[in-house]
C-alpha cells in the first residue's frame, strides 16, 4: 500500500529525510519497498504484514515512528470545531423527542460495538484541495466530501466508517441483522447480490442497505441531493467479514482491515473525525450527541512478562528499566507483579490485537531495540548432527549446475490445476494435492512439476531486459496415491536459446546464417551438452531415446536414461506453449527425477595419471536409417569388447546430395590408446574391422 510521507509527519516532529526514515521502518518490520515522488508528494509503497492492521494507516506508522525516534506522538483532535452548531443550539433544530436515533444490535457476538452520528442540513460539494491532493497520491479517486471524509480518516488511522444518506432509510432507524432468505442488496458497485443466511447486514427498518464490513447499498449511498447524512462506524467479526468478502468476490479497502481486526475504541474518534470533516466543507449540524451501541467489550487480556524470559531469548543486553521504556514508547502500560522487577502486567493497547503471548511482547522489545544489537549466539545442543539425506548427491548436483552458470532460484509451490494437467503426466492411481483455501485459481493445487514455476522466472527474466536466463531449481513435487500424500525430489534446469549460444565455447558459436532450424537444432545441443554434464558426476551408463512430453519441441527434445531407467527429459519448449506464456524467444526446459537418479549414486572419483603412450584415432564413415541412434551404435561398438578404445564420437552428420531420403551419413571418430605401449599399425587395424563390422550388424552401410 501507498503512504504519504508528509502526512506521516502531520503527527510526530520528525528531524530524518524521507530515505532515512523509509530505513529505519523497514527494520522495525514495516517494510518500505520503494519510494516515488519528492518533497511533500513523497510516498511509501509499504509492505506491511497482514498480522499488522495497526499500522496500515498514517497515524499507525507515524506511532512506529514516535517509537523508534523517541519523540512525542501528537493527539487526534478528537470531535469538530467549537464553532460548529449543533442541535441544541441551532435554529434548525430537531425536537429533543426526534433527535436520537435508534440502534438494534440482533447479532451482539458478530457486532459488538456500533457508534453513530447524525448530521443535518449539510451540503455535498468537492472536497478541499488538500484532502483531494492526499488521497490522489494514494490512487484514490476523490469523489465528493462526505464520501472522501470517509476515505482520508480510513487512511488517516485505519478505522473504516460509511456514510448513508439519511432520508433514504426507511423508518430513520439502523438494524444489525443477519440476512434473510430471499433477501438482495444492490452494493455500491451496482451489483446486486443475492445473500444468504451467513450474511450480516447492516438494514434500515425495511431493507439491508450495507453488507457489514465490506461494502454499503446503492440504494443509500450519498448523492448531490444528500442533505442529511448517518455516520456509521462498527466493530466487525473478523472471521465474518472474511467469509462474506470471500463468498461475495468482494476485497475492498474496509474489509481488507476489518478480517484483520480494527481498533475496538477507535469508532467514536472515526465518527468525530468525519463528522468534523463533512461539517468543515459542508456546513450543518449534528443532531444529538454521538450514538454508541456497545453490547459487549473487548478488553485484551494483560500478559506476564518475566524479565528472565526476555534473557532468555534474547540475551542479558536489557536490563528491566529498559524493556519498561521500549514497551512504553510502543503504547503498552507496564504494571509491576510482586516486589521487585523480575515480572511485569503488560497491558495492550486497543490497537494491537496481534499481541496475545509473552512471546509476542518479547518480539516487540527485540524488533524496536534493534536485531542488529544482540550478540550473535548459538543455542545450546546436546544431540547429535545428523546429515540430511542425499546431502552429498544434492551438492554435487548444485555445483556441478552453477559450475555451469546457471542460478539457483525459487519458484512457488502452488500452480494451477491447467498447468498440473498440461505439465504432469500422473499415474492412473494418483492425483493431484488441492488447497483448501487456495489464495486464486493460479495457485489453486500443490504443484505436480517444476516445469511452470520455471517458465515463469524465464518469462520474468525476459520481460526486464535479462535475454541470457540460466536457472535451476531443486524442489519437491506433491501427488496423491491411494490417500497418501507423496513428495518426490526433483530439479529443473531453464534457459533462454540466447544464453544457450553465449555458452557455447569458442569455435562453436551458433552460426544463425546456417537457418532458423539449423541455428535451434545447435542450440538444442548445446543444452543438451548440459544436462550430460551434469549427469556425469553419477554413475551408470547414459543413452537417450526420443520418449519425452507433449509440451516439447519434437524435433528438438530426448529423454535421459541412466541403466534403462528414466531420470530426466529436455529439451526446446513447443512454441504453443512458449507463445501461450508469452515467452519473447525460444527457451530450453530440462525436468530431473531426483529419486531415481539418486539411486545409482555419486561415480567413484579415479584418478588417472596422464597417458605417457600417444593415442591413435580412426574416422569411419557410414549411413545409416534416420531410426538408428548414436546410442545405439555406441552400445554396439561397446560391446566389441576393445580395451583400448578410449573414446567413440559423432564427428559430422550429413543428409540430403547423394544420401536417399530415410538416411543420413554419420562420420564417426574412434580414439584408441594403451597405458604399457605404442600401439601397433596391426592392432589398430584389427580393432578398426571389429567396430566396421558392429556397425554393419547393426544396419549400417561404409562408405567408401
Amino acid at each position: 500500500m501507498k503512504l504519504s510521507a508528509n502526512w506521516i509527519r502531520d503527527f510526530v516532529d520528525l528531524t530524518v529525510n524521507d530515505r532515512r526514515l523509509a530505513e529505519d521502518l523497514t527494520d522495525v518490520g514495516l517494510g518500505v519497498e520503494g519510494i516515488e515522488g519528492s518533497g511533500a508528494d513523497t510516498v511509501f509503497e509499504m509492505e506491511i504484514g497482514t498480522n499488522r492492521p495497526d499500522a496500515m494507516n498514517h497515524y499507525g506508522v507515524a506511532r512506529e515512528a514516535a517509537a523508534i525516534y523517541d519523540l512525542p506522538l501528537k493527539q487526534l483532535a478528537k470531535g469538530t470545531p467549537s464553532d460548529v452548531p449543533s442541535a441544541a443550539t441551532s435554529k434548525a433544530a430537531l425536537a429533543a423527542e426526534d433527535s436520537s436515533f435508534p440502534i438494534t444490535v440482533e447479532e451482539p457476538n458478530l457486532c459488538p460495538r456500533f457508534t453513530a452520528r447524525v448530521i443535518h442540513n449539510t451540503r455535498i460539494v468537492a472536497s478541499p484541495g488538500k484532502i483531494a491532493h492526499r488521497l490522489q497520491l494514494l490512487d484514490q479517486r476523490p469523489i465528493s466530501n462526505a464520501v472522501d471524509a470517509t476515505n482520508y480518516v480510513l487512511w488517516e488511522i485505519g478505522k473504516p466508517t460509511h456514510v448513508f444518506d439519511a432520508d433514504l432509510l426507511e423508518g430513520g432507524r439502523i438494524i444489525v441483522r443477519k440476512a434473510r432468505p430471499g433477501e438482495i442488496l444492490k452494493t455500491l458497485d451496482g451489483v446486486e447480490r443475492k445473500l444468504t443466511t451467513e450474511d450480516l447486514v447492516v438494514c434500515d427498518a425495511k431493507k439491508p442497505v450495507g453488507l457489514a464490513g465490506v461494502m454499503g447499498g446503492y440504494d443509500t449511498m450519498i448523492s448531490d441531493k444528500t442533505r442529511n447524512i448517518v455516520i456509521e462506524s462498527a466493530w466487525w467479526d473478523p472471521l465474518t467479514v472474511r467469509k462474506m468478502s470471500r463468498r461475495h468476490g468482494l476485497h475492498t479497502d474496509a474489509s481488507h482491515r476489518f478480517e484483520r481486526g480494527a481498533d475496538f475504541e477507535s469508532t467514536i474518534l472515526s465518527c468525530d473525525l468525519v463528522a468534523g470533516m463533512i461539517l468543515q466543507s459542508g456546513g450543518g449540524e449534528h443532531v444529538g450527541d454521538v450514538v454508541d451501541v456497545v453490547s459487549k467489550r473487548m478488553d485484551q487480556a494483560p500478559v506476564l512478562l518475566h524479565v528472565s524470559e526476555v534473557h532468555r531469548i534474547l540475551g542479558r543486553g536489557l536490563d528491566a528499566g529498559q524493556i519498561f521504556r521500549l514497551l512504553k514508547r510502543l503504547g503498552f502500560a507496564l504494571v509491576p507483579e510482586g516486589q521487585d522487577d523480575a515480572q511485569f502486567w503488560v497491558h495492550i493497547p486497543s490497537w494491537r490485537l496481534d499481541v496475545e503471548r509473552e512471546i509476542d511482547v518479547i518480539e516487540e522489545i527485540a524488533r524496536l531495540y534493534g536485531y542488529d544489537k544482540f550478540a550473535n549466539t548459538l543455542p545450546s545442543y546436546s544431540g547429535a548432527v545428523v546429515e540430511a539425506p542425499h546431502a552429498a548427491l544434492n551438492a554435487a548436483f548444485r555445483e556441478r549446475a552453477l559450475a555451469l552458470g546457471y542460478s539457483e532460484a525459487l519458484s512457488l509451490t502452488f500452480i494451477s490445476h491447467a498447468d498440473a494437467e498440461k505439465f504432469s503426466a500422473l499415474p492412473p492411481d494418483t492425483k493431484v494435492l488441492e488447497l483448501e483455501n487456495p489464495l486464486s485459481e493460479e495457485a489453486s493445487v500443490m504443484r505436480t512439476s517444476l516445469v511452470p514455476g520455471m517458465l515463469d522466472m524465464l518469462a520474468w527474466n525476459l520481460n526486464r531486459d535479462v535475454p541470457e536466463a540460466r536457472l535451476f531449481e531443486m524442489g519437491n513435487t506433491y501427488l496423491s496415491r491411494n490417500g497418501e500424500r507423496e513428495e518426490l525430489q526433483c530439479a529443473c534446469l531453464g534457459a533462454t536459446s540466447q544464453a544457450v549460444r553465449v555458452s557455447l565455447p569458442v569455435g562453436g558459436a551458433l552460426d544463425v546464417s546456417k537457418g532458423e532450424h539449423a541455428a535451434a537444432t545447435e542450440a538444442f545441443r548445446g543444452f543438451k551438452g548440459d544436462v550430460e554434464d551434469l549427469l556425469s558426476d553419477f554413475a551408470g551408463c547414459l543413452t537417450y531415446d526420443r520418449n519425452v512430453a507433449e509440451y516439447f519441441h519434437p524435433g528438438r527434445a530426448a529423454r535421459a536414461i541412466v541403466n534403462g531407467a528414466s531420470v530426466a527429459q529436455f529439451g526446446q519448449i513447443n512454441s504453443d506453449v512458449a507463445q501461450a506464456r508469452k515467452l519473447r524467444q525460444n527457451v530450453f526446459i530440462a525436468e530431473f527425477d531426483l529419486d531415481r537418479l539418486y539411486k545409482f549414486g555419486l561415480r567413484p572419483a579415479k584418478f588417472q595419471p596422464l597417458p605417457k603412450f600417444p593415442a591413435v584415432e580412426r574416422d569411419f564413415s557410414f549411413i545409416f536409417a534416420d531410426s538408428v541412434s548414436f546410442g545405439q551404435m555406441q552400445k554396439a561398438v561397446a560391446a566389441a569388447g576393445i580395451g583400448e578404445l578410449r573414446e567413440f564420437s559423432p564427428v559430422e552428420i550429413f543428409r540430403g546430395g547423394s544420401i536417399s531420403g530415410g538416411n543420413y551419413s554419420i562420420l564417426l571418430r574412434a580414439r584408441f590408446q594403451a597405458a604399457d605401449r605404442t600401439l601397433r599399425e596391426e592392432e589398430v587395424a584389427q580393432w578398426s574391422v571389429k567396430i566396421v563390422a558392429a556397425l554393419t550388424e547393426l544396419g549400417g552401410s561404409q562408405r567408401a
